[in-house]
């Protein structure tokens, strides 16, 4: 249990970093490029303390699925950014193949 909290902090934290990337204008504003920096190795790292439970391409598959998901949606909300039917569909089919792996794998 305790490994799928450190995969939580892992999204969460790399969430924050590529939203911390995005403010950080192409690293025109270097105080974001820093908590960029920072919010990297704090979600490599919890993402390395979740993988001693958690299968790899499952941990991989969660990680990265849920932050498109979460990014994805702050993407539309704060950055204004497009949202059509097409992109509905393709991160529903992400949402579909992260819990499909979750539920065909076994933890250790």
């Amino acid at each position: 249990m305790i490994s799928w909290i450190y995969l939580i902090f892992a999204i969460i934290f790399e969430v924050s970093g590529t939203i911390s990337m995005k403010l950080s204008e192409g690293f025109t504003n270097i105080k974001y490029a820093i908590v960029m920096l920072g919010f990297y190795i704090l979600s490599l790292s919890m993402l390395t303390l979740a993988l001693k439970k958690v299968q790899i391409g499952v941990a991989y598959a969660t990680w990265s699925g849920i932050g498109i998901i979460l990014l994805s949606a702050i993407g539309i909300i704060f950055f204004k950014e497009s949202i059509n039917l097409q992109k509905t569909v393709f991160i529903g089919l992400i949402i579909i193949g992260v819990i499909g792996l979750n539920l065909t794998s076994t933890i250790h």
